[in-house]
């Protein structure tokens, strides 16, 4: 028995032994590169032109959204200057309006920031897109086995992010 438990060690540390070496061989084999999609989604030519759109979208927008929270700031701050020489249905009203104006300015910022959202999201999405071709055109041309675009660490030896932005730069 104790001949057999021998046989069955010196079989197991055989076949780790032949098991790492063929890893290591296909790893040697294997092409493999990164890409860092938020430094595509920030640098690319691409990315900065999505958010010049939005902005020049957005830009009247965010000037009445803007105006009203000054026009709230600057009635809530008359409201409270004032305060001690209003009647009680003055005050009443006055503090009506600024509720109401507090309202009106909460639901339209709510709703400027869930379209921007939206469109961002849009525009992003659009150049993600436009990357993903560029990665695998490289991953087609350079022979590339896998390219992954998250992950927790890489060599910089691995990372092709220059070339998809360069290529999504280069790219109509």
């Amino acid at each position: 028995m104790a001949l057999s438990l021998r046989r069955w060690g010196t079989r197991c540390a055989l076949a780790v032994v032949v098991a790492s070496t063929a890893v290591a061989s296909f790893a040697q084999d294997l092409k493999i590169g990164f890409v860092s999609t938020e430094r595509i989604l920030r640098d690319s030519n691409a990315a900065k032109a999505a958010q010049s759109r939005l902005e020049q979208e957005f830009a009247r927008r965010e000037r009445e959204l803007n105006q009203l929270g000054e026009q709230l700031r600057q009635a809530t701050e008359k409201l409270e200057k004032d305060l001690p020489t209003l009647s009680e249905s003055q005050r009443a009203s006055r503090q009506r309006q600024v509720v109401e104006l507090d309202r009106d300015f909460q639901r339209r910022r709510r709703e400027f920031q869930e379209d921007l959202a939206q469109r961002r999201n849009e525009e992003l999405q659009a150049v993600i897109e436009r990357a993903n071709r560029v990665i695998r055109q490289i991953a087609e041309t350079e022979k590339y086995d896998l390219i992954l675009q998250e992950a927790v660490y890489i060599a910089p030896k691995h990372d092709i992010t220059d070339k998809v932005i360069s290529g999504l730069n280069n790219a109509k």
